[in-house]
């Protein structure tokens, strides 16, 4: 079985690390991990990713303007953004209701259920 790549952006090191470790464990996923969004564009066309996930809160680009770039970018307009961020449900749809986002969870994450939404949203 082929590893789905996966091209995670947050702020938080420790949740990148945990996030990883957690899904590379299974081994049905490639991950590369992001404090910032530079350089997203030819992060996405080197690592190739499968599926994005993004934190909507960071300091200098924040995930709504992410979103915006990928969407304009030609190979990341075609990939499933699920975010994953501390805000509540209510303030996450607020913010993403224009947008072509596959899901969202609210931080803090079971692996478990970090796992099945990636597998739903990836139709593993």
């Amino acid at each position: 079985m082929t590893k789905k790549r996966i091209l995670m952006i947050d702020d938080e090191l420790d949740f990148l690390k945990m996030v990883k470790l957690n899904l590379e464990k299974t081994d049905k996923f490639e991950v590369l991990t992001l404090l910032c969004a530079n350089e997203i564009t030819s992060h996405l066309r080197n690592f190739n990713p499968d599926l994005i996930l993004l934190d909507m809160v960071m300091p200098g680009i924040g995930g709504l303007e992410l979103c915006e770039m990928i969407s304009k970018d030609p190979v990341g307009r075609t990939l499933p953004i699920l975010i994953l961020s501390a805000l509540d449900k209510e303030q996450v749809e607020s913010l993403i209701y224009k947008k072509d986002i596959a899901g969202y969870l609210t931080k803090p994450i079971a692996r478990d259920e970090l796992i099945a939404k990636i597998e739903s949203v990836l139709h593993l």
